[in-house]
């Protein structure tokens, strides 16, 4: 009998707790997957209401219309940096804190009617599902220049307020989600809160159309997005709007 193959496999069963464990430290050594959360961009900015382009830590991760939104979109938890531009020229950056498993809205708004002017600022959503036969609802305001607060309200009869839906929501801020009965909604309107009150917007599709009369899903979380300048010197595309926004 040959020594060597009767001496072979007792080596190789002395070698292989050590060969168990190398491979052992090997997993150990790869990265795990980075947390994430998740993140709805919305191009809100009249000042700068030409197409631009979304980075997010110099990734591009989408192009955006005036009044656009995209999707949401997966971002590693922590403070990315997000970056928005007009082609090649950097229009507005800025780090924002997304935590692991939570959801987002980051809006580009303008915080002048400076030509150009334009910043970024982020919400959280609230996506837990409304109850059996509601939606949800939140009003943004981010219409430079528009009388601020203001809430979203439903028409009320002669001679009396209209109904609040949300409580005061002051420009650069957002209400929580409201829960509504779901069905056709009567017409929604943005109302200012001074004495009288008086209705500034129509909630419409963000192209100036629509009559704010609205079918709100059951189970369906929505915003409305008050946007625009309200200058008598800005375009018809940049004057105050208020549209809707799907959040799932």
């Amino acid at each position: 009998m040959n020594l060597f193959s009767s001496i072979r496999p007792v080596a190789l069963l002395a070698t292989l707790p050590a060969m168990l464990a190398f491979s052992a430290c090997g997993d150990d050594d790869k990265d795990p997957a980075p947390q994430q959360g998740r993140v709805l961009l919305v191009h809100a900015a009249a000042a700068s209401p030409s197409q631009v382009t979304a980075f997010v830590n110099d990734t591009q991760v989408g192009q955006l219309n005036y009044g656009q939104n995209s999707a949401y979109l997966n971002v590693n938890a922590g403070s990315p940096e997000f970056r928005i531009n007009n082609g090649t020229q950097e229009i507005t950056k800025k780090k924002l804190d997304i935590a692991a498993n939570q959801n987002y809205s980051v809006f580009a708004y303008s915080p002048t009617a400076t030509i150009g002017s334009a910043d970024l600022i982020s919400f959280a959503d609230d996506l837990t599902a409304p109850a059996t036969g509601q939606a949800k609802i939140r009003l943004v305001h981010l219409a430079t220049g528009a009388p601020s607060p203001v809430r979203l309200s439903v028409p009320a009869l002669v001679g009396t307020a209209p109904s609040d839906i949300t409580p005061d929501v002051a420009f650069g801020t957002a209400s929580a989600f409201i829960s509504v009965n779901a069905g056709t909604a009567p017409t929604l309107t943005v109302t200012t809160t001074g004495t009288p009150r008086t209705t500034l917007l129509t909630v419409g599709d963000g192209s100036g159309s629509g009559t704010g009369t609205k079918t709100l899903e059951a189970g369906k979380i929505y915003t409305v997005l008050v946007r625009g300048i309200a200058n008598p010197g800005a375009a018809a595309a940049q004057q105050p709007k208020a549209s809707i926004i799907a959040n799932n």
